[in-house]
């Protein structure tokens, strides 16, 4: 089994594009997609369109939740403009889809944690930023899950971590934005270091996994440039740089 995995698109239709074109050359069984697909000040549309004609194995992550939301409160500019810039159809797409998913008795896929979209699997953040997570909390997070391969997003940084039981979960990164700011639950930066978008390909290997983490070209000039002409030039900066 050859699985590619994507996360975190962000409404990046350039940078997803980009992906599905690099996909194709890797000879995969499946493609799955593991949530935050279209909030952000970009193409969340036309990337609904294209993601559901595809027909992927996706999960919902933590803003497919607080775009859906903004029908009846307003929610913050990334969320609130994929409301207004996608169609009901589009919305009915993201409410339907599950909040995890079990792809087989060896993978298994969330977005933050199993129990918690907002949370991250492999990393922790306090007042010193954000940093590898202590192996205790993250045998927490999977708790009693038996999958040799525990898919999760959310972090946007490319990571793979090795647990007991011969389970390893991996973060693909993220296909459409390579750095952010959050003040939850203590401000913190985020930054892949370039603008590539980055995927991950997780291949069987007997008892274990091997995997690979892709970093793909795209035309990021262009998202950066829609950032900025839709008013948010921190996404302006985090596209066009990687860095936070």
């Amino acid at each position: 089994m050859k699985i590619a995995i994507l996360s975190d698109i962000h409404g990046n239709i350039w940078a997803l594009e980009a992906v599905l074109a690099d996909v194709k050359k890797q000879g995969v069984d499946l493609l799955v997609n593991a949530g935050d697909i279209l909030s952000g000040p970009l193409e969340p549309s036309a990337t609904a369109d294209l993601l559901m004609s595809l027909n992927l194995p996706t999960i919902k992550g933590n803003h497919e939740r607080q775009l859906l939301a903004c029908e009846h409160k307003r929610g913050g500019p990334s969320d609130q403009f994929a409301f207004e810039h996608t169609t009901q159809a589009q919305r009915d797409w993201l409410q339907g889809l599950p909040a995890t998913l079990e792809l087989s008795n060896e993978v298994f896929m969330c977005h933050g944690t199993p129990s918690n979209d907002l949370i991250y699997f492999l990393e922790e953040v306090d007042q010193r930023g954000r940093y590898l997570a202590p192996i205790a909390n993250v045998e927490a997070h999977a708790g009693s899950l038996k999958h040799s391969l525990i898919i999760c997003g959310h972090s946007h940084k490319p990571r793979s971590y090795a647990i007991s039981g011969g389970r390893l979960v991996v973060n693909p990164g993220s296909v459409g934005l390579q750095a952010y700011d959050d003040d939850q639950p203590y401000f913190h930066t985020v930054e892949n270091g370039s603008p590539h978008a980055r995927y991950a390909i997780c291949e069987s290997a007997g008892s274990t996994w091997n995997v690979g983490h892709r970093c793909v070209s795209y035309e990021h000039e262009k998202a950066a440039a829609t950032a900025h002409r839709n008013g948010q030039q921190d996404w302006a900066k985090w596209l066009a740089t990687g860095r936070a």
